[in-house]
C-alpha cells in the first residue's frame, strides 16, 4: 500500500532531523540515499524540506552574534503594526552594534535532478535517431507461383525478378536495404548505394552488394550465387562456434555454398550469364547429368519428370530448353537416347527401352 504524503513528508522531515546530529555516520548516509531512490515522491518531499530548512538557519544566524544568556529584553523587536500596548511610546530604536552574523553552512544541492534531467534528454536523442535511421521505408513480401517469374522494382531503385515458386522480403531503412529469401531462386540489379548495402539474407548465409547483378538460389540449405556484373561478398555464420570465412565473388563467379564449405568457379561473363537464362524462359544445360536436368524442369512445371531406371539418370546432356515444354524436351531425348517415355497428365516417367 503506497503512503500517505504527510506519512511521506513526516518520513522526510525525521532523515532531515537525523542528519543534523553528530553522530550521523556513513551507513546512515547510504540509507538515505536508497530511501530517496526508491521512490520520485521521497526525493521531492526532502528536497523541499531541506530547502525550508536552510531557510530556518538563517534565522539562527541572526542571533548569533548576541552574547547575553536568555531571550531579547521586552522592546528590542518592533511590536507588529498596531500593536501600541508591548512597546512604550518613547522606546529607543534596537541598536545592532557588535552584532556577528555567524557564517551560514554552504548548502548541499543535490545533483540528482538535473543528472535524471539529463539522462531524459539523451535518452530522447537516441531514440529519435534510433526512429529515423531505422523506421523502415518499404517493408513488403513478393512471391511467386510454380511456373510464374515476377518482376518487382524496390524503393531504392533495385530490380528484383523471381524465378518460378520463390519469396522475398523485403525491408529497407535509411541504414540498410535487406531482402530475405525465403525460398526459390531471384535475380538482382542492385542500384548503386554505398553507404548502404544490398543485403540478401538466406538461411545462415548473407549475400552483400551495392551496386550489381547477381542471382542467389535456395535449395534446402544450400545456395547457389551467380554474378554477372560487379562483385559481391558472401558471408557465412559460424559453425559450431567456428568463424567461417566470408568470399569476394567478382563477375563470373558462381560460388555453391553447403554446409561442409563453399566451392567457388570461374567461368567467362557469357557462361555465366546462361544460368541466369531462365529469366528469358531458357533453361541451359552443359554436360549436366539426365537427373539434374529433370530436377530444373519440375522446379517450373507441376507435371513432373520422373526417373525409374538409375541407368539412364546419368546420361549426359547438353543445350538450351524452353522450361515451359517439358514434354518437348522428353521427346527430343528419345529421338537421341536410349530413353523411353511413358506420357502421363501428372507426370513424364523415364526409363531405359
Amino acid at each position: 500500500m503506497d503512503p500517505r504524503p504527510e506519512q511521506i513528508e513526516a518520513t522526510a522531515a525525521a532523515w532531515l532531523a537525523r542528519r543534523d546530529r553528530a553522530d550521523w555516520v556513513e551507513e546512515d548516509e547510504q540509507a538515505l540515499a536508497d530511501w530517496l531512490r526508491r521512490d520520485t515522491r521521497h526525493r521531492v518531499a526532502y528536497l523541499r524540506l531541506r530547502a525550508a530548512w536552510d531557510e530556518a538557519g538563517r534565522l539562527e544566524a541572526l542571533g548569533a552574534g548576541r552574547h547575553e544568556a536568555g531571550p531579547p529584553p521586552r522592546g528590542l523587536w518592533p511590536a507588529a503594526v498596531g500593536d501600541t500596548a508591548t512597546r512604550p511610546p518613547h522606546a529607543p530604536p534596537p541598536r545592532f552594534d557588535g552584532v556577528v552574523f555567524a557564517p551560514r553552512a554552504p548548502r548541499r544541492r543535490s545533483v540528482l535532478p538535473r543528472v535524471a534531467a539529463g539522462a531524459l534528454m539523451v535518452g530522447a536523442l537516441a531514440l529519435g535517431w534510433a526512429w529515423y535511421s531505422f523506421a523502415p521505408l518499404e517493408t513488403a513480401a513478393h512471391q511467386t507461383a510454380l511456373g510464374e517469374l515476377g518482376t518487382v522494382p524496390l524503393a531504392d531503385g533495385t530490380r528484383a525478378t523471381l524465378a518460378s515458386d520463390s519469396r522475398i522480403e523485403v525491408r529497407l531503412t535509411r541504414r540498410e536495404r535487406r531482402v530475405t529469401l525465403r525460398r526459390g531462386e531471384a535475380y538482382f540489379d542492385a542500384a548503386r548505394d554505398p553507404g548502404r548495402p544490398l543485403v540478401i539474407a538466406a538461411g545462415e548465409r548473407r549475400v552483400v552488394a551495392v551496386g550489381t547483378r547477381f542471382s542467389v538460389r535456395r535449395d534446402g540449405p544450400d545456395l547457389r550465387v551467380v554474378v554477372t556484373e560487379g562483385s559481391v561478398r558472401l558471408e557465412s555464420d559460424p559453425v559450431d562456434g567456428k568463424a567461417r570465412p566470408a568470399a569476394l565473388l567478382p563477375a563470373g563467379s558462381v560460388a555453391l555454398a553447403r554446409r561442409d564449405g563453399t566451392l567457388v568457379r570461374s567461368m567467362p561473363l557469357a557462361d555465366a550469364a546462361q544460368l541466369v537464362d531462365w529469366r528469358s524462359g531458357l533453361l541451359v544445360f552443359r554436360d549436366t547429368t539426365l537427373a539434374e536436368a529433370a530436377d530444373e524442369f519440375n522446379r517450373y512445371n507441376r507435371r513432373k519428370i520422373v526417373i525409374v531406371d538409375d541407368e539412364i539418370a546419368g546420361l549426359r546432356i547438353g543445350g538450351s530448353f524452353r522450361w515451359a515444354n517439358a514434354e518437348g524436351f522428353v521427346r527430343l531425348l528419345e529421338q537421341g537416347f536410349p530413353v523411353r517415355a511413358d506420357y502421363g497428365a501428372e507426370r513424364i516417367v523415364l526409363r531405359s527401352p
